[in-house]
């Protein structure tokens, strides 16, 4: 059975067990993910996505105006005229204005940026960009050697409205702002020539534009979710840096609160132990009668009284003092090599008087041939006292005890105490294993105790490298077993050769 340890809500700030709070903070940050990616009108998105709509039209500032100056030399080269020119510099002209633009709004923090201003000035200049692709298509080529020249001109306005529906994504309206007008004059002059190609084209720009606008809001409303991320992101940082700040402050205050402990406890034991220990001396002389024959017997009985009460109190003390050292790291171990089986002997007779008395037996099984183990020989007999005095003290009258000392499995050295005493429930284990804990049976027991002993044990356990198990079944008795690692084992070395045997090998 492993290291049992307790999981009452007093160990723990957050009871670990209830695993639905689980799910109901992971449908909390889902609903609030949810809430913040679908929150379109958000001012803070909104500039946000300005923001990037400039960054788009900055970083692809030269890709319009290197498709108009294309169709300007073309233009040039099929004969056209000086016209294309004076649409290349208007169209120039207005993307340079866009361009322009987008270069101060990047400049611009996003909260210094008025959203609805900065969005109606981009849509102005989208339209003048517009006005100049509808020049274009009211464009006309008399002397012209191209066939389908309306033909060719679809087909630019198409390349174009596919690069303004990529890079003006983050402003919803752009692209209807900049080709709803030279669409409409292409599909009005379609119906006036009634050719096929023209009016099929026109139908296929016509069909086009709502296609890529529904392209640029699917990347807008990425973008948006994007944005929503990060900005999530960005309040979850906070609150972990919040977070951290508090655990910080909080350890910090328990350290704090742990010193004022420590310096309490150091200070206290001198304060009761000076007048504890004249409690104890007087009282044991006056029971005993030392001085004297007490005329009255019920007097005696108090000075027993006071004596016992005076040596529960000190022990608590002692072993609250012991369990504050343990936790806080300052329980310095004096190791050296130590028989387990002489100390367990020596308390199982320190034990056997207090046993005696309640007529029970306290049997021992012990292996002889055990090697020493690295410990401190204090801490071990404190967890074998401690473990003998817990079994005694539950185990009925005419009870047995049985204590055994070996080898375990992995090579270490354990130490068992089983008695048939009247058992721990289960679910009652974890709260024997925690500080002050005392199950039911402890409780109706007429037997005082601290609930100190078996943290103490598992404590020094622990600074050993051991392990502690417990266990028990109601009504049948309980095992206490105390786990010492073959890293604790000394190996036995060869004994030195005396004189008449190097003698004889020489």
């Amino acid at each position: 059975m492993p290291l049992q340890r307790s999981n009452t809500a007093d160990k723990f700030i957050v009871d670990r067990r209830k695993r639905h709070r689980n799910s109901d903070v992971a449908r909390a940050v889902r609903k609030t993910r949810d809430r913040l990616s679908q929150q379109a009108g958000n001012l803070d998105f909104d500039r946000e996505l300005l923001k990037l709509h400039a960054q788009a039209m900055t970083s692809g500032a030269v890709v319009i105006p290197m498709l108009v100056l294309a169709i300007a030399a073309a233009g040039r080269l099929a004969g056209v005229g000086n016209e294309i020119g004076l649409w290349a510099l208007f169209t120039l002209t207005s993307y340079t204005i866009v361009v322009f633009m987008a270069r101060r709004i990047e400049r611009t923090e996003a909260s210094e940026l008025n959203a609805l201003q900065t969005r109606r000035e981009f849509l102005v200049g989208h339209f003048l960009c517009g006005l100049g692709w509808a020049w274009f298509v009211w464009l006309g080529c008399g002397a012209c050697e191209v066939d389908q020249f309306q033909a060719v001109k679809a087909v630019v306005l198409l390349f174009a409205m596919a690069g303004t529906a990529l890079m003006a994504s983050s402003l919803g309206g752009a692209l209807l702002a900049t080709f709803a007008v030279p669409v409409a004059l292409y599909a009005y002059a379609a119906t006036k020539s009634w050719m096929p190609v023209e009016a099929i084209m026109a139908a296929l720009l016509v069909l086009s534009l709502p296609f890529f606008a529904y392209i640029a809001s699917h990347l807008n409303r990425f973008s948006l979710l994007l944005l929503s991320f990060r900005s999530e992101k960005d309040a979850l940082i906070a609150e972990v840096e919040t977070a951290k700040s508090m655990s910080d402050e909080a350890r910090r205050r328990a350290e704090d609160a742990n010193l004022a402990k420590s310096r309490f406890l150091a200070s206290m034991s001198h304060e009761l132990r000076t007048p504890l220990n004249a409690i104890l001396g007087f009282s044991e002389v006056m029971a005993n009668e030392v001085l004297g024959p007490m005329s009255n017997p019920t007097y005696r009985d108090y000075a027993h009284d006071v004596h016992d009460s005076g040596q529960h109190l000190l022990d608590l003390i002692n072993e609250i003092l012991d369990l504050s050292r343990i936790e806080a790291g300052r329980y310095q171990l004096n190791e050296e090599p130590v028989m387990l089986l002489n100390i367990v002997e020596d308390c199982c007779h320190m034990m056997e008087l207090k046993a005696r008395n309640k007529d029970i037996r306290v049997l021992q099984d012990f292996e002889q041939t055990l090697p020493r183990l690295f410990a401190d020989e204090r801490a071990v007999r404190q967890i074998t006292l401690n473990l003998l005095s817990n079994a005694i003290k539950f185990t009925a009258t005419g009870g047995e005890i049985r204590v055994r000392v070996g080898w375990t499995a992995g090579g270490g050295q354990y130490i068992s105490i089983k008695d048939n005493g009247p058992g721990i429930p289960e679910d009652e284990i974890p709260v024997v294993l925690s500080a002050f804990g005392q199950g039911s049976i402890a409780i109706k027991s007429a037997e005082q105790g601290t609930g100190l002993g078996l943290p103490i044990v598992q404590g020094l356990l622990a600074m050993h490298g051991g392990e502690f198990e417990l266990h028990s079944k109601l009504r049948e008795g309980t095992e206490a077993i105390a786990i010492f690692p073959l890293s604790r084992v000394m190996e036995e070395l060869p004994a030195l050769p005396t004189a008449a045997v190097a003698a004889r090998r020489r």
